[in-house]
């Protein structure tokens, strides 16, 4: 029996003023888990989101809605369009409003687009989850969110995370995100208006055979 889990999103705002990081919603950490199936369906998968916002530091972000160029071996896990599926899947849900159980309901609100500085710090953190063997929005050497998207050169008023492991598709993890109540409030938030997404494969030595690191945003 497969047994999927999710872990409840973790929000932090930072002021733009002081660039001091104060929690704007206390949200307990839980895990929820339950029977799963599907052939194609890990023998168990994790999900996790955050979200983070204020002015951050960094070279001016760039966005496009195809996959970026140049990415060496591809943080895809090997699925073919996976860009494209994956900001598909974001904005048709954003396209058609979503009620997002405890979080709220919201309407419809704008597409997202694809920014490769996110993807960028999206994959760093999937890789070391994936290399160190870990699932956490906090990187094994005590980096944040925040902490990634600044080295990315990524210049932001508001960022915000989704993770997921285990799951082999695309549509798989998006249905899992879209399930969550928090995760699913992450992809309908209007303040991001970009998005960059990485999976890589696991280790021989990792608990999950995929990473999945999401990190939304708005620029400055």
């Amino acid at each position: 029996m497969d047994i999927p889990a999710l872990e409840g999103p973790q929000n932090m705002f930072t002021s733009r003023s002081t660039s001091k990081r104060c929690t704007a919603s206390a949200l307990a950490l839980a895990l929820l888990a339950a029977c799963g199936g599907g052939g194609d369906s890990p023998p168990s998968s994790a999900l996790s989101g955050a979200a983070s916002g204020a002015a951050g530091a960094g070279a001016t972000p760039s966005a496009t809605p195809s996959s970026p160029a140049g990415a060496p071996a591809a943080a895809d896990c090997g699925l073919s369009n996976f860009a494209s599926d994956v900001l598909a899947r974001i904005n048709q849900l954003r396209a058609a409003g979503a009620s997002c159980g405890a979080r709220g309901t919201f309407a419809p609100t704008t597409a997202l687009t694809w920014a490769p500085l996110l993807t960028q710090a999206g994959e760093g953190h999937s890789r070391d989850m994936a290399r160190l063997n870990y699932f956490s929005h906090t990187s094994a050497d005590g980096r944040d969110l925040a902490d990634r998207v600044n080295a990315s050169g990524y210049l932001w008023n508001t960022i915000g995370e989704n993770i997921a492991a285990g799951y082999a598709t695309v549509d798989s993890v998006m249905d899992g995100w879209i399930a969550s109540d928090g995760h699913c409030a992450n992809l309908m938030n209007p303040s991001f208006t970009q998005v960059g997404v990485a999976c890589v494969p696991g280790t021989a030595t990792s608990s999950y055979n995929t990473y999945w690191t999401m990190d939304l945003g708005r620029p400055q």
